[in-house]
């Protein structure tokens, strides 16, 4: 059995916590070097249903894609969810660990598993990292379709493939517009319009999107936009990244039990369908 060190020394050749952005709070947040590991936990979120589903597994380390701790804190006191987090994990000998903005922009990263869960091909990185030669780190991927989808097409296959939301997929633009070219990140991404439009994609999918940055983009040009929950968008990395640690494993004959947690954490519960538009406009 490995111990903790040596899987965080393997997690770190996928995620190298120098590629994350200076503002990120990525690493390991909690466990023992020493500790021996042998069941693993992927999830997106470090919050208490996670945790306590990683105590229910008998998981030794839990990886999560965003942080515990984005900004500084001076208590771990557990009258505050983040610190019953904190004593969870250490009453629980379970280590926490997290690939954020490193595994964004990883080869393989969030957005090639988002890529992957709609059968999209990846044609390279929507923001390349400057810092690789090959070409296929960055920020976003761009994607190419087999054959063209309408918007609407694309939108109920997103809604098909990613995790059950209750926002689902909306759509600006054309639903019956042709889609040859996508663009997608996981995560918030209306800062990257500026990008996607240099691409000459026919749609972008990603999530988080405000009124404003959408209203603009649309002035703009004709590219639709699909919106996701935030969640949903990168979920798929769990898997990706759950396969990754498995083939790792095998290589070192560690016998690692890697699991990925169903559980939805996305905060929104419900969603309550507007009826038919009227067509004298918004009530006043």
């Amino acid at each position: 059995m490995p111990r903790l060190s040596e899987v965080i020394a393997a997690l770190e050749t996928l995620w190298p916590a120098e590629r994350a952005e200076s503002w990120d709070a990525v690493g390991t947040v909690a466990g023992d070097p020493d500790q021996q590991v042998t069941r693993v936990l992927f999830a997106v979120d470090p919050v208490q249903e996670i945790v306590d589903e990683s105590v229910k597994l008998g998981a030794d380390l839990l990886v999560t894609h965003h942080p515990l701790y984005l900004r500084g804190t001076t208590t771990v006191a557990a009258t505050h969810f983040k610190g019953r987090v904190v004593h969870t994990l250490i009453k629980n000998d379970i280590a926490l660990h997290v690939a954020h903005t490193n595994a964004d922009t990883a080869d393989p990263g969030v957005s090639d598993a988002l890529a992957g869960a709609l059968d999209l091909r990846v044609t390279g990185p929507l923001v390349p990292d400057p810092t690789d030669p090959a070409g296929r780190r960055g920020l976003g991927r761009l994607c190419a379709l087999d054959h063209p989808v309408t918007v609407r097409e694309l939108a109920a296959r997103a809604a098909e493939r990613l995790p059950a939301t209750a926002q689902g997929i909306r759509v600006a633009g054309d639903p019956e517009a042709l889609v040859r070219t996508v663009a997608v990140s996981g995560g918030s991404g209306d800062g990257l319009f500026d990008q996607v439009r240099a691409a000459g994609v026919d749609a972008f999918l990603t999530a988080d999107l405000r009124h404003h940055p959408v209203s603009e983009a649309r002035a703009h040009s004709p590219l639709a936009l699909l919106d996701a929950a935030h969640w949903a968008t990168e979920w798929p990395w769990c898997e990706l990244a759950a396969s990754q640690l498995d083939e790792i494993s095998d290589r070192h004959g560690w016998d690692l039990r890697v699991h990925v947690s169903k559980t939805v954490t996305d905060p929104w519960t419900a969603h309550a369908a507007s009826p038919p538009s009227d067509p004298l406009g918004a009530p006043n």
